[in-house]
């Protein structure tokens, strides 16, 4: 299957007064190399293990694969995984019929908040609320994977 999506910074908190869920993730990487990345991931009560491919020169969609796995080996997996293991809150907003996946992170990425958008094709037209701020599509440094071995704490700030 291929994942398309769009990413952008988040410009304030309101999001979260219309949001329609929210589960809190865990998330680290067995590997974690620009022609593969293998995520394990317990969302909520869920267990998922998930591979995914190399990105698009567009930056918007590549390869993914999950399959639900039990939270108990899950947890066992999250010990094997490399040092930086992600964790966060994502909400889910409904906005003009498309559905925002905004990722509130915490510990050493405090103070990165983030929105994906999945699309259909990479030329669907979205509908941008207004706190949805920069767009980070493509840009690897925001990548769940690169932010677990460089932690949106240490980078330098403008």
């Amino acid at each position: 299957m291929i994942e398309i999506e769009r990413k952008f910074l988040v410009t304030s908190n309101a999001y979260k007064e219309v949001a329609f869920s929210h589960n809190r993730i865990k998330q680290g990487y067995l590997s974690a190399v620009p022609e593969r990345t293998v995520r394990v991931r317990i969302k909520g009560d869920r267990g998922f293990l998930t591979i995914k491919g190399v990105t698009s020169a567009s930056g918007m969609s590549r390869y993914e694969w999950e399959k639900e796995i039990p939270v108990a080996e899950a947890e066992e997996l999250l010990l094997l995984c490399e040092d930086g293991v992600i964790d966060k809150t994502r909400y889910e907003v409904k906005y003009l019929g498309q559905v925002y996946e905004i990722d509130e992170f915490y510990g050493r990425n405090q103070g990165l908040v983030m929105a994906e958008l999945e699309l259909l094709c990479e030329s669907e037209t979205i509908q941008k609320p207004s706190w949805l701020g920069e767009e980070v599509t493509g840009n690897s440094k925001y990548y769940n994977a690169y932010l677990s071995k460089h932690p949106y704490v240490t980078w330098e700030k403008n």
